[in-house]
Parts: C-alpha cells; structure tokens; sequence
C-alpha cells in the first residue's frame, strides 16, 4: 500500500504563520516608504508603486522560497563555499539584528512618542527608560518560538493590521486633497524609480534570517517532511507578501492625498502622523504611535529570537540544530539577553556611529543576497554547473565591498566599475554577476571535459 503523503499545516496555522512572518517583516521603515513615495510620486503613483512592489515584495517572496529550497540561508550561501556561507549569513543576522535594525526599532518607536510627552520632560530619562521597557518586553517574548508565532500571529499583528486599515480607511472614506503633479526624480521614469525604492527596502536579507525561526514554529505544528516544510515556508511567504503590498498600496494612497497639503515633506513618519491627525485629532497621534510601536516590537521579537537561535545552533550548542530543546534553551535565552542588552544601549548611545559602519555593510551583503537567491531559485541548472556559485559569489561579493567602502569612505573616488552599465543607480554587481555567470558556465563545462 503506497504511504500517505506528508503532513501539512491546516489552513488556519498557514494565515497564523504568515501574518506572524508578515509581521516580523513590517517594520517602521516599510511604514514610512509607501506614503513618500506617493506624495512625491503624486499623479504618478500607480506606475511608481508598480515598481516598488516588484522590488519591495517580490524579492523577500522569492528569498523565503529559495531559502526553504536549499534548507537553510547557510546551506544556500554554502554552494559558494562552506566558509563563505558562514561568514556571509553571520554577517547578514549582525547587520540587520544587533549592529542595526534591533537597536533602531526602540529609536524609532519612541520618536513616534515625543509628541505625547508632556513638556518639561527629560528626552533622555524619558528615552532610557522607554527603551528599557521595550526591550524587556521584547526579550521576555522571545523566550518561547511558538508564543511567538501566536502573539505576532494572533495578537500584535492582526493588531497592526487593524490600526493601518483605520488610518487608510479614513484616508479612503474622506480624502484630504487631490493627487499633485509628480516630483522629482518621479517625474520621469516613475516605474524604475519606484523599483529602486523597493530595492532599498532590503528586505530581502530579512527573508534569508527570519526563516530559521518559521522552519521551528513549523516544525512545531507537527510538520517534519523536510520537503513539506519547505512548501509551507513559500505558502506563508506568499501570504505575508500579499499582505504587504495590500497594505503597501493603501498607505500609498494615504501619502498621495497630502502632496498639495505638505508638498516638502521627506519624512514618511510626518505624513503618516499629519494625515491621521488631520482624520482624527490627538487620537490620530496616539493611533500613529501605536501603529509604529506594534511595528517596532514585531520585528525586535523576530530579530532577536532568530539572531540568537542562528548563533546558538552555529557556535555555542553541540549538535547545532538537531539539539534537544533542553540543551538549546538556557544558552539561547543568554545570547537573546545579549542582543537585547546590546541593543538597548546601542538605542541610547552610538548609534550614529554603528550605522557608519552596518550600513555600508548592508549595501555590501544585499547584492550577494539577491544573486545567492536568484541562483537558488535555479538550483538545479546552478548545482549541475557547480563553478556557476563560486564564481558569481565570489566576484559579487568583491565588486560589493570594495564599492560599499568607497562609498562610506571614499565618496567620489573613481572605481573602474563605474563605467559599467546600471553603476548611475548602484546596480554595478548586475553585469559583473552575468559575466561571473558565464564565466562559471564555461569553468564548469571545461572542469566536466576535463574528467571525462
């Protein structure tokens, strides 16, 4: 008798795991891109918004499936070289976890709070103590994976869904002016500057990291086929991208009302917080607030939690992913204590200094990202021609740091990648990867000659 097929998720644990991966995606900066973008794009936004969701929401898509193709972010960097998978997916979860975006996160919520303070009061007391508390709340969620996928899937995110769709509804039900003429550089050539847009979200490095944390929550919901797990990861991101360009679109449509209401604007978080209190009043504020708070918090949850368990399996626990939970737990909750120390006071003191240097980091690591996704969404053809990796890697990887450091170190300094096609718009790495690309095809093919 032929055995039965593997075990998926229910639909209900589906919804659940892709609000919650939507949720640990959505973080302040993809609140506040959509609505400068409108307002800068006016009549234009649709073309605009076209290309920004094909950068913003197809490339996350795509690196959770190429992702839950390979296994592991590790084991798909790996194809390059073993090591060079493990200093680049380290160098992914520091970038955008301790080094950046975890410290950011209390930043930017409390930003969002100042103007409900009242007067007098000491920014940087106030400062200190809200990030104190929003890191022990932060950290005391991350202690259990699974509460994790319940609250951001049950509670915060349908939570931050709820309060977005009150703002874009009021924006929706009473407008508050006509779309302006595009500006600059919208003015031309809106799709492609609307795709740069998106392309600067980076969100994509977020896909590779969070997928560790969805694989356990998975795997926890009684999926084990590894096969099948990987399909419910694409479902979930699939559910958590449609999410996002829903919510794209209609936080879009709220900035593209204000372009002749506040014309110079070039803060998403302003335009988000005058529209709502245009609707709404103080409550708008406090609506705004709470929106960017239940941002913040999500995604510090699911940063924490999948930078610690990333180190903890990697380095610290014998066994690395296949330890008992036992054995996982104590040395987890210390790392996860760590970044969220680390954190806290990186969110009160240095952060300028940090974004000096995890920046031009992370416009290092984001054009190796995209080739290591792209090429593993083509596995097959890529492992059957296994230079194709090194190569691609490899030379991307030099041609990106090399312009990463000039940029941050070096403004104006000339690099003879500077003539290549798409270098005007920091998009040198794609013809180096084509020629790289080639260059491995035809290594392959001679090495396989070569044995034969």
């Amino acid at each position: 008798m032929a055995s039965s097929a593997p075990r998926g998720l229910r639909s209900d644990h589906v919804v659940t795991v892709g609000i919650a991966l939507f949720s640990m995606l959505f973080g302040a900066g993809n609140l506040i891109i959509p609505p400068l973008l409108a307002l800068q794009a006016g009549s234009a936004t649709p073309v605009a918004m076209l290309g920004f969701l094909i950068a913003a929401i197809g490339l996350p898509v795509m690196g959770f499936i190429a992702v839950a193709l390979a296994g592991t972010a590790r084991e798909l960097a790996g194809r390059v070289h073993p090591k060079f998978g493990e200093f680049f997916v380290a160098a992914v979860y520091l970038a955008i976890g301790p080094c950046l975006a975890i410290p950011r996160t209390s930043s930017t919520a409390f930003e969002m709070l100042v103007p409900l303070l009242p007067e007098g009061v000491s920014l940087g007391t106030a400062r200190l103590a809200f990030a104190i508390g929003f890191f022990i709340i932060a950290f005391a969620l991350t202690l259990c994976p699974g509460v994790i996928t319940r609250v951001l899937g049950r509670i915060t995110g349908p939570a931050l869904i709820a309060l977005i769709v009150l703002v874009v509804g009021a924006a929706v039900i009473s407008p508050l002016g006509p779309a302006a003429a595009p500006q600059a550089p919208y003015d031309a050539g809106a799709a492609v500057q609307g795709f740069l847009t998106g392309y600067q979200t980076m969100d994509l490095l977020a896909s590779l990291a969070f997928g560790i944390i969805i694989a356990e929550t998975i795997h926890e919901l009684g999926v084990t086929d590894d096969k099948r797990v990987a399909f419910e990861i694409s479902r979930s991101g699939v559910i958590a991208g449609v999410l996002m360009a829903i919510i794209y679109c209609g936080l879009a449509l709220a900035g593209m009302q204000l372009g002749t209401v506040m014309p110079d604007a070039t803060n998403g978080a302003a335009i988000l917080a005058r529209s709502a209190s245009m609707h709404f009043g103080l409550a708008g504020t406090v609506v705004v607030f709470a929106i960017f708070f239940l941002a913040c918090m999500n995604v510090c949850i699911g940063l924490i939690s999948c930078c610690a368990r990333y180190f903890c399996e990697t380095y610290v626990v014998e066994g690395g992913a296949e330890a008992s939970e036992e054995a996982m737990r104590r040395p987890f909750a210390i790392l996860a204590f760590v970044f969220a120390a680390f954190s806290c006071l990186l969110s009160n003191v240095g952060l300028d200094v940090i974004l000096m240097f995890s920046v031009p980091m992370l416009n290092a690591l984001y054009p190796v990202a995209i080739v290591l996704v792209l090429m593993g969404l083509v596995h097959g053809f890529c492992d059957a021609h296994p230079q194709v990796w090194v190569w691609v890697g490899g030379v991307v990887a030099v041609q990106s740091v090399i312009t990463s450091v000039r940029d941050a170190f070096f403004a104006g300094a000339w690099l003879p990648f500077d003539v290549l096609p798409l270098a005007d718009i920091g998009a040198a790495w794609a013809p180096v990867a084509v020629a790289a690309f080639v260059i491995g095809l035809l290594h392959s093919k001679f090495v396989a000659h070569s044995r034969s």
